[in-house]
């Protein structure tokens, strides 16, 4: 059996979510699941930009969740009957536990950073910023429909441990912060 990339079931501008209800591709379900999607291909991006062996299998792991954050974003919650994986507080833990490893070894943060200090980090803001619309999104369909809670906490912490990653490659590199003075 061959897989084909297009279906031509979305071309009047509709599209299905897991369980088979149509809805319009603004629908604020595709919004979040295609910011998600969003972020997920700036992780590959840091991931191919950088260096270090123990990120890039966080960062594989972190793709993989959003891969089902994004899975059960797209999913009717009313008509799915699809076992999805699930998003567990160990997801969250460690993240914390990577952002405190992170962090112990870096210079006290007395001032907010411009974004940048070297590519890979100014790769990790924009997923940061990225993340941060994904949540905003979710923290919405939440105020109108069915989400898991932990999906909200999943992406506020990746948002934070974003920004320790890019202090953190900037800090290997033996750059320099760019530091905000108003």
């Amino acid at each position: 059996m061959t897989f084909k990339i297009y279906t031509k079931t979305g071309d009047k501008g509709e599209t299905s979510l897991i369980g088979g209800v149509r809805v319009p591709k603004f629908h604020l379900r595709i919004e979040c699941y295609g910011t998600v999607d969003e972020l997920n291909s700036y992780i590959g991006v840091i991931i191919n930009t950088q260096q270090d062996h123990e990120a890039s299998a966080l960062l594989y792991t972190i793709q993989d969740k959003l891969f089902v954050i994004g899975s059960i974003l797209a999913s009717d919650p009313e008509k799915s009957k699809m076992k999805l994986p699930d998003i567990i507080e160990d997801d969250i833990t460690t993240l914390e536990e990577e952002m405190d490893r992170m962090d112990a070894t870096l210079p006290e943060l007395k001032n907010f950073v411009l974004p940048g200090g070297t590519l890979v980090a100014a790769h990790c803001h924009v997923a940061r910023c990225v993340c941060r619309r994904a949540e905003r999104l979710v923290v919405h369909l939440a105020s109108e429909d069915k989400v898991p809670e932990i999906i909200i906490r999943y992406l506020n912490r990746l948002s934070d441990y974003l920004f320790m990653l890019s202090r953190y490659v900037v800090h290997q590199a033996g750059a320099t912060e760019i530091v905000w003075k108003p």
